[in-house]
């Protein structure tokens, strides 16, 4: 079996856990994922299948769009929600426009600092390990595009947006960059990856229905050959 799925990652879980339930229902040893999700994130997760693993790195390469919720006045050591609170602020006032003035500040290219929970790579160990265990080392920032900023809502202390960005792109941090740049902290609250290149949220399939398609029969009608992708996404 060679494809790609585009699969509706659900909130708890991690991409990982994801390749594992793939691997389980259809009993496909080469399967990887394209584009890590934190366990808080939902939406597309793209799972490469047999020799569709060959096109991983390329699918890596596609632009990402997420709606994203921010929280203003506090900051955690995670940069979301999953985090201890280092700092936070109560006496701020934002509004509408100045929240589009500083939009516009993070529009293009911007550098970012990978953050130390995250699956980096120092010195042949993931950074998240080393934090997990107390462990700060230097990171080199690292220069990433930001097609668009789009605001969504503004409620009390969060902000509803759309970004449209490069790989490697952490949003988190990006809410944090934001947040500082208001004067008044911030963290993710919410993510939601709706689309990876021409991959859209509404064709994505919904973890708990993979089992039905592949006993059915079925699960080739949602899958993406590598074939056609090869050619007409890459």
């Amino acid at each position: 079996m060679d494809g790609i799925l585009n699969i509706n990652k659900p909130k708890g879980i991690t991409s990982h856990d994801v390749v594992l339930m793939v691997r389980r229902t259809i009993g496909e040893k080469r399967i990887g994922h394209t584009g890590t999700l934190d366990p808080i994130a939902t939406g597309i997760l793209l799972i490469c299948i047999g020799r569709a693993t060959k096109l991983s790195r390329s699918l890596t390469n596609y632009k990402k769009t997420y709606i994203a919720e921010m929280r203003l006045g506090i900051k955690t050591d995670t940069q979301d929600a999953t985090g201890i609170v280092i700092a936070s602020c109560s006496n701020y006032s934002i509004d509408e426009e100045r929240i589009l003035k500083t939009f516009s500040n993070f529009t293009g290219d911007i550098e970012q600092i990978p953050p130390m929970f995250s699956a980096v790579k120092y010195r042949g160990e993931r950074l998240y390990k080393l934090a997990r265990r107390g462990i700060m080392v230097e990171r080199m920032a690292r220069k990433v595009h930001i097609y668009s900023l789009k605001l969504m809502s503004v409620s009390h202390e969060f902000i509803r947006f759309e970004a449209e960005v490069s790989t490697g792109t952490y949003i988190r941090t990006l809410c944090e960059q934001i947040g500082d740049e208001l004067g008044c902290s911030g963290h993710l609250s919410e993510l939601q990856r709706i689309k990876i290149g021409d991959f859209e949220i509404d064709d994505a399939v919904p973890l708990d229905g993979l089992k039905m398609l592949y006993r059915s029969g079925r699960l080739k009608e949602v899958m993406h050959s590598p074939y056609v992708i090869s050619v007409t996404k890459v």
